[in-house]
């Protein structure tokens, strides 16, 4: 029997897995098969506005691409097996985490979507963190609520149920208002030994607020959290219709907890041991560290957030890491094809990427900052993409794309120089994931230059979340009893599997810190630059 007979038959037999993740730039959806390797996928791509000061996606972006997202999967997979995809086995939904969707007691949106774009939330966020004695940045959605309740917002009083995009999603699949546990601790913080919201921290914000008389209670409005492997419903009538709007998809698929991107990058990558880290590398970017222990302080550029099974992670966050470097990919096919030039999109990215290879370790003296967005690492308020040179810049083609290709990792590496550093956090593994790793040994070289440490690459870096999401589906629907995420990663799905590992090259880590330093001085050129000097 070939292959394809094979999967067409698992596939009709209701037995496939799909993962569908919102990413910031693409919605996708992944179908995995028997050894949990994709075997369909469906792709849409979606852009956030900037809408009255606020980044934000509409409902109607939302229920259109995720619309348009599945049809192509299952249009890939009738394509691929001539099967019409009417089953599943199990679903997973996740996306970018944090941000503010708060919904009355009619289910109705209070007011538009505001994403972990946005940094309008700094007088909260220190509030909290003073409060709580524990990092709250402002992306996180206790700070977007709080600055809500700051700013004296009318909606407030009204509010019935706060959640995150993915948690969205899932409540209109199953009716549940749930949340996996990843996904949670960029809402509120998580408690490492009740694996749920922290109850001392609930009850400090709801005396913090008591004197306001809303009505309700923090605990109220959250959505109630789920680890890794527990069932968190079913998908429904009306779910399946507004999901498969052709209405060929059944009614009654177990749904795994909804999960952040952070959750499904560090499942796509086998990262959720301790001791294991991985970097997730697309519109924004982030690296997380599974963790033996607490950090020994709060620091403002780290997030504690968990594992989907709900291990403690120290996550550093970026807003900006490729946006700004495909502004300027776009500009060189834009280049080409004023000159007659038909341009193949990957081969594009792959020579202007390999092209840093050649430059000089530190990029000749060239800065950049590919700040689309604010940057609360670097206390950058508003985006300003800036390219800086002095007249003694060894400027060329190499440089230009080596510093921009740095700049991406350059708020990164500030985060992770304090846990390697400082913290002193053990590593035995970082993989890297997502676009920014799609052209093989370089990035993955560079990135291994910022921390030092050796980078491994899956062939799946490329799928990313939305295969981590049905890892965890799988994993749901498919454990054995007793079976660790752990267990069932390193056994089921990647075995000996531990991808293409490069080690740091002296020159670069060499060339990589004095980039840093340059870096670091020239910020107050991009906050210049936001209160429009430049």
């Amino acid at each position: 029997m070939s292959d394809t007979n094979a999967i067409k038959k698992y596939i009709e037999a209701g037995k496939a897995v799909m993962g569908l993740e919102f990413g910031s730039t693409r919605i996708k959806a992944v179908l995995i098969g028997e050894n949990h390797a994709p075997i369909a996928s469906g792709d849409h791509e979606w852009e956030n506005r900037l809408d009255n000061g606020i980044w934000t996606y509409t409902l109607e972006d939302i229920w259109t691409g995720l619309q348009d997202c599945y049809s192509k999967m299952a249009a890939d997979v009738k394509a691929k097996y001539d099967v019409t995809l009417t089953r599943l086995r199990a679903i997973g939904f996740s996306a970018m985490m944090h941000g503010y969707l708060a919904f009355d007691k009619d289910g109705g949106l209070l007011v538009p979507f505001r994403t972990w774009r946005n940094s309008i939330t700094g007088e909260a966020s220190e509030a909290l963190m003073k409060l709580f004695d524990y990092n709250i940045p402002q992306r996180w959605s206790i700070a977007h609520l709080y600055q809500a309740i700051l700013n004296e917002e009318a909606h407030v009083k009204d509010l019935a149920y706060l959640t995150t995009l993915s948690g969205y999603i899932h409540w209109q699949m199953t009716g549940e208002k749930v949340i996996g546990v990843g996904d949670a601790s960029g809402m509120f913080p998580i408690s490492g030994k009740t694996k749920n919201y922290d109850e001392a921290m609930v009850k400090k914000f709801n005396a913090l607020i008591a004197e306001k008389n809303f009505g309700w209670k923090l605990e109220d409005v959250l959505p109630q959290v789920k680890l890794a492997g527990e069932n968190a419903g079913f998908l429904t009538e009306e779910g399946a219709k507004r999901l498969d709007v052709s209405g060929n998809l059944q009614a009654g698929t177990p749904i795994a907890p909804p999960e952040g991107d952070a959750g499904t990058g560090m499942t796509a990558t086998n990262s959720v041991a301790k001791r294991t880290g991985n970097v997730s590398a697309g519109t924004s970017i982030f690296g997380m560290v599974v963790l033996e222990k607490e950090l020994s302080k709060v620091y403002p550029e780290i997030d504690m957030v968990t594992t989907p099974d709900g291990s403690l992670v120290a996550m550093v966050h970026a807003n900006n890491c490729t946006s700004d470097l495909n502004a300027w990919v776009g500009i060189f096919k834009e280049f080409a094809e004023s000159f007659g030039v038909d341009v193949d999109m990957n081969k594009l990215y792959g020579t202007l990427y390999r092209k840093a290879l050649e430059g000089d370790p530190d990029c000749g003296g060239v800065l950049a900052y590919g700040y689309l967005s604010g940057e609360n690492i670097t206390e950058c308020d508003e985006g300003r993409p800036l390219f800086v040179r002095s007249p003694k810049s060894n400027f060329n083609l190499a440089n230009f794309m080596r510093a921009n290709l740095f700049t991406s990792l350059g708020a990164l590496k500030i985060g992770m120089d304090i846990l390697l550093k400082e913290e002193h956090v053990q590593i035995d593994s970082i993989l890297g994931h997502g676009g920014l790793f799609k052209t093989k040994g370089v990035a993955q070289g560079f990135l291994a230059a910022a921390i030092n440490a050796p980078v491994s690459v899956m062939e799946t870096a490329g799928e990313g979340g939305p295969w981590g999401m049905a890892l965890l589906a799988a994993y749901m629907a498919q454990k054995e009893d007793g079976e660790s995420l752990q267990n069932y990663l390193s056994k089921k799905v990647f075995g000996e599997n531990a991808g293409t590992s490069m080690k740091p090259v002296e020159k670069d880590v060499e060339g990589f810190e004095v980039f840093t330093e340059r870096y670091k001085r020239g910020i107050i050129i991009e906050q210049a630059a936001i209160q429009n000097l430049i």
